[in-house]
């Protein structure tokens, strides 16, 4: 009898549960992340690797020199920060990010660029990995082989199949002379020197995700009509396939607006982010579930104050994170967030900073069950870095 009393009572107890709707989400509060350094610090980017384990790269600068500087992220902090590399002619830019990328069995790979000529502008790549998580890293070199002095950077580092790739935006026809044609001196995009697409925007970042057929990248391309899109393009067999457009914005632009696209991967699940001022200034979304194949017509996240930056980041159920930097009416910028659901309704902007700097790359990360953060700040007229974390289920 009073087993039966009992399970009558957990019954009746799961059924006033399951009338109670779903929980109260927690409140949205960034928690800071304490930076594991001091002074000039700059051009953040966070990576994560096949273990779940997540990377923050930086440049530390002072009068004479900089250094390519790491941390790990455990525990809910940043790891004491570990030195890759360090020049005088390391070229430092907040838009164009150097990385360091943890892989698999304690190895990592690590870019920079160095200045190779007169020309501001004139820099190639490093690269650099190291078998025995970071204790040691290789002699530096360049996977480039075309000798000039023009930029080479926008690196995007992936591995798949046990072997490392990079992705970069290369000016090597730029010492030509410029013509009616642009392709003929156009900026390139280049891996392992196969030309994946002749003619691309100067200055925008790119991004790479492994999805169940493999690397899938999103870039800016450029039309002969200036044309400056968003395209995809597979790692199919072991070559980069022709570019095609995510969407057609038919934003006609004659500059590079230095703002490049965002993509992440969950199998065959591939979500892109991007900016966009066609017709004013847009935060876009694009989803596929094939790989990369094709794509759905894209959802708008923002407009109006948008600088863009956006990153992306996929969440269960098919939902997705997406970020980017907004400018304010006193003039400093802010880091903000929006949940979108796999039916395509959203969550509250959710404003992570306040205080980030015009000039910075937002970037943001997934982890377990938190969203991990970092951006440019300016103090006293020194570049530093903040980081911050938040709950994924309070967005």
């Amino acid at each position: 009898m009073k087993t039966r009393k009992l399970m009558s009572f957990l019954a009746a107890a799961a059924a006033v549960a399951s009338c109670a709707g779903p929980a109260t989400p927690p409140p949205f509060e960034p928690v800071s992340i304490d930076t594991p350094a001091s002074g000039a610090m700059t051009s953040p980017r966070l990576a994560n690797g096949p273990d779940g384990q997540i990377l923050l790269s930086w440049l530390q600068t002072d009068a004479a020199a900089a250094a390519l500087r790491y941390s790990r992220y455990a525990d809910g902090r940043w790891d004491k920060p570990t030195k890759v590399a360090e020049s005088e002619d390391m070229f430092v830019n907040w838009a164009d990010l150097p990385s360091v990328v943890p892989l698999a069995d304690g190895r990592l790979a690590a870019h920079w660029m160095l200045l190779s000529g007169a020309h501001s502008h004139a820099y190639d790549i490093a690269f650099s990995e190291s078998l025995d998580n970071g204790d040691t890293w290789s002699t530096p070199t360049t996977p480039h082989t075309d000798g000039t002095d023009t930029e080479h950077g926008f690196v995007s580092i992936y591995s798949y199949n046990d072997e490392i790739g990079l992705l970069w935006l290369d000016g090597r026809k730029m010492v030509n002379e410029v013509t009616d044609d642009p392709v003929a001196s156009g900026m390139t995009l280049r891996s392992s020197e196969q030309l994946v697409d002749e003619l691309v925007c100067d200055c925008c970042q790119t991004d790479v995700a492994i999805a169940s057929s493999g690397p899938v990248a999103v870039y800016r391309d450029r039309s002969i009509d200036e044309i400056r899109d968003i395209y995809v393009t597979r790692l199919i067999d072991g070559q980069w396939q022709n570019g095609v457009a995510v969407a057609n914005d038919n934003w006609e632009i004659w500059g590079c607006p230095v703002n490049g696209p965002s993509i992440a991967a969950d199998g065959d699940r591939i979500a892109v982010a991007w900016f966009t001022a066609a017709e004013e200034p847009i935060v876009k979304l694009a989803i596929s579930s094939d790989s990369g194949a094709t794509f759905s017509s894209p959802i708008e996240i923002v407009r109006n104050k948008t600088l863009g930056r956006a990153a992306i980041a996929i969440l269960d159920n098919d939902a997705v994170a997406v970020s980017w930097l907004e400018s304010t009416a006193a003039g400093s910028s802010e880091v903000k967030v929006k949940r979108v659901n796999a039916d395509g309704s959203a969550g509250p902007v959710r404003v992570v900073s306040s205080a980030a700097s015009a000039f910075s790359v937002p970037q943001m990360l997934r982890h377990d069950s938190e969203l991990i953060f970092a951006w440019t700040e300016s103090e006293d007229d020194e570049s530093t870095i903040k980081s911050a974390r938040v709950q994924i289920d309070a967005l």
